[in-house]
């Protein structure tokens, strides 16, 4: 992929496992951003071709969770109501039972059932990360794509959001793709890495990266 005579990576070559948990690695600017808009076709390579298995073709089977992004304290919607805005393109001003069954779902696997009623500007900034996340699950997404979920997150709050996630991994099949730059959380989380470097790459298990 070159964008002019900027050669972000060349001859890249990989196959992301279905189930795999994925790390994305590389300082800001090397291409992980690229990366991800070639995978979901907000891009075109330079050369070359991506294919995705069947069920990605469909947008809602992959899910995204953005970098962390301040609320305001006033923000006014519940968790459970924040979480639901996903389902809001409906005509009607109320959820299906389908629909609630869906909410429901998505707030117990991200840990936030007790916490529904929880005013999202109040909650805890891993409670807000996870609301997150709960969205981008609500329909039981094939593929999740986490960008750089925890950068703004203490420690405490970065594994309960990626003990989530793992969870998701484990127990639904769900593929993830982790951008990060914690390699803590890479080595203890991720099964298999990418990682850009100044246009060259490396890729193997997170088991080769050892204490990096």
């Amino acid at each position: 992929m070159a964008f002019g005579s900027k050669q972000l990576f060349t001859d890249l070559n990989l196959i992301i496992p279905r189930g795999d948990f994925f790390c994305l690695l590389g300082a800001n600017g090397t291409g992980k951003t690229t990366f991800i808009k070639l995978l979901l076709g907000k891009e075109m390579p330079t050369d070359g071709k991506i294919e995705l298995a069947a069920e990605l073709h469909n947008a809602a089977n992959i899910g995204y969770v953005p970098q962390f992004r301040n609320i305001d304290a006033n923000y006014p919607l519940s968790i459970q109501n924040f979480v639901a805005l996903k389902l809001s393109n409906s005509f009607k001003p109320w959820l299906s039972k389908q629909e609630k069954s869906q909410v429901a779902q998505a707030l117990e696997l991200t840990g936030l059932t007790a916490k529904q009623q929880q005013v999202l500007g109040k909650a805890s900034g891993g409670e807000k990360q996870r609301a997150y996340l709960a969205q981008a699950i609500l329909k039981q997404p094939e593929l999740l794509i986490l960008d750089e979920p925890t950068a703004s997150l203490d420690k405490t709050a970065k594994y309960e959001v990626l003990e989530t996630v793992k969870r998701l991994n484990e127990t639904a099949g769900t593929t993830i793709i982790f951008i990060s730059h914690d390699w803590v959380l890479v080595s203890k989380y991720g099964k298999h890495y990418l990682e850009f470097d100044n246009g060259q790459y490396k890729t193997g298990t997170t088991a080769d990266l050892g204490g990096k």
